[in-house]
């Protein structure tokens, strides 16, 4: 299989193009046959296949969903144009219009909303506000309180801001706080004045560019790591190892195969070597799409979702970037 994930993808029509903020465009996506789209939780996010239009090579991203989860007839996503862009946003930017075709995945969410009550407190720092929307749309809905801090350069730069105005509004249980911070004046959000004076049983949500998320997890040290949820755009330096890589093998249970992974190659490319069919996109273990389960052994997670966690999963990995910590993995393959 090539680097895509096009066994898994379905054809949507970009039903609407809209400039919600300097350099920042929303698409209004929806089934190419009128049909229901496949559900999705706040935080979720979606392959998005670009095609070759207009001049530009096909490309493939993942994009964060911003419109309510029940909506069951579009998603919304937000783009930001990026100076460093690899070639996404500004493909959208450049290329897309409203009517033309683009193929998308089903909704993953390594983002989640947790589901007990308590407060929200939500971070974002420019097109990061996107996955945070939508959670605000649930919270509100659901009368939970909650306070979003919402960092942008300028306010010609705030996407989104009057819907998240009238959500604060709507019950009075929300409450927005925007940080203008390259405005003559103004300081910097302080992440650590955030997190000491939130309630005891709050839970902390934070997406935005990388600087941000480095400062939000030192900001969180100290509270619980069940209560502190990050959204990475590009994949962080992980945890490292002191230990040299070993070979192992992989055991795959489905197919009845074992197959050898040297040190310095990845699960993935020793399956896609052999012949083996799966998904995959980012290869960096951020967008979930090659996450498989693992029926035994121990897995050693080097992605920036599971690596560092106090309790990571024993039951599944990424197998783009994430090793065996004993000589085999059985994998539901």
């Amino acid at each position: 299989m090539s680097d895509s994930t096009s066994a898994a993808l379905r054809p949507v029509r970009v039903h609407a193009v809209r400039a919600e903020a300097q350099d920042v465009l929303s698409l209004d996506l929806r089934a190419h046959d009128g049909a229901p789209l496949p559900p999705f939780e706040p935080g979720s996010h979606i392959d998005v296949e670009i095609p070759a239009l207009r001049g530009w090579p096909a490309l493939q991203r993942q994009y964060s969903l911003a419109n309510d989860c029940t909506e069951r007839h579009r998603y919304v996503i937000g783009v930001g144009r990026d100076p460093a862009s690899r070639g996404g946003s500004a493909a959208l930017h450049a290329r897309i219009r409203a009517g033309d075709v683009l193929r998308i995945g089903s909704p993953r969410n390594n983002f989640a909303l947790h589901a007990g009550g308590g407060h929200a407190i939500l971070i974002a720092g420019g097109i990061g506000i996107t996955p945070l929307l939508s959670m605000a749309r649930r919270l509100a809905a659901g009368g939970r309180p909650w306070t979003l801090h919402y960092c942008v350069r300028t306010p010609a730069r705030a996407a989104f801001l009057e819907e998240l105005l009238a959500l604060a509004a709507q019950d009075g249980r929300g409450r927005v706080v925007i940080v203008f911070d390259r405005l003559p004046g103004n300081a910097m959000l302080d992440l650590e004045g955030v997190v000491r004076a939130a309630p005891a049983d709050a839970h902390f949500y934070c997406c935005g560019p990388a600087p941000m998320l480095k400062a939000f997890v030192r900001a969180t040290a100290g509270v619980a790591p069940g209560r502190v949820h990050v959204e990475w755009f590009s994949a962080p330096a992980v945890p490292a190892t002191t230990a040299p890589e070993e070979s192992f093998r992989v055991r795959l249970e489905r197919s009845a195969r074992t197959l050898d992974v040297p040190p310095g190659r990845s699960i993935l490319d020793v399956l896609l070597e052999g012949g083996v069919d799966v998904d995959y996109s980012c290869r960096e273990g951020l967008c979930g799409t090659c996450e498989t389960r693992v029926l035994a052994g121990i897995p050693d997670h080097r992605d920036p979702i599971y690596a560092g966690r106090v309790h990571p999963p024993a039951d599944r990995l990424m197998l783009c970037v994430s090793r065996c910590a004993g000589a085999e993995l059985v994998l539901d393959l």
